[in-house]
């Protein structure tokens, strides 16, 4: 039996279990301020991940203005953070 890294192992859960799509919603939450900046971060209300597509929540009229432009880079950023095609398409609400 071939010994894992306790990373290795853990991503091997992961990738196998039904908390994959859970634990990838939290890093992303747990980046969203290193990717849109603290002031963006500051007036989301709540983000939040359906399957590959982020939901992102804010009150402010300005900054959904803002965002809808954004979404092209919001993707890419992400993606890019999480060494992965984590999301796919951003929805303003």
């Amino acid at each position: 039996m071939a010994q894992l890294h306790i990373g290795e192992a853990l991503k091997k859960f992961l990738d196998s279990s039904k908390l994959k799509h859970g634990v990838k919603a939290v890093q992303i939450e747990g980046v969203w301020e290193e990717v849109m900046g603290k002031t963006i971060a500051r007036y989301t209300d709540k983000i939040q991940l359906i399957n590959t597509t982020l939901f992102v929540y804010t009150s402010e009229g300005s900054l959904k203005q803002e965002l809808i432009y954004l979404k092209p880079k919001i993707i890419e950023r992400i993606n890019e953070v999480m060494h992965e095609k984590a999301i796919t398409d951003v929805i303003i609400k």
